[in-house]
């Protein structure tokens, strides 16, 4: 699996301190919208890897999603240099996705 699991452990050094940009799922196992996401979500770890990281944060188990305002799922965060510069609440498309991926590559 290309995606990383983040936890309230690593999150800043695997997401705020990356090198490069990294696109955060926020979601829930029980969360149905979650579930259409995800594996789009694959598969942009693997058509942007070497470029992007992308990880997820089970929202249940992690506090950090409070440090973001997270208050719906799936919640979709596109961080680069620590900051967040991409915010997509609820299930979108893989274009969507990938049109603001490609504004901060």
């Amino acid at each position: 699996m290309a995606n990383l699991t983040l936890t309230d452990q690593d999150f800043e050094a695997e997401v705020l301190k990356s090198d490069v940009p990294v696109l955060v799922d926020f979601w829930a196992e029980w969360c149905h919208p979650c579930r259409i996401v995800g594996p789009i979500i694959e598969e942009l770890a693997q058509e942007y890897a070497g470029k992007l990281k992308v990880g997820k944060v089970d929202v249940d188990s992690n506090q950090v999603a409070g440090n973001y305002g997270i208050m719906s799922i799936p919640s979709v965060l596109l961080f680069k240099n620590g900051k967040v510069v991409a915010t997509l609440v609820g299930a979108q498309s893989k274009d969507n996705y990938k049109k603001e991926i490609e504004s901060v590559l």
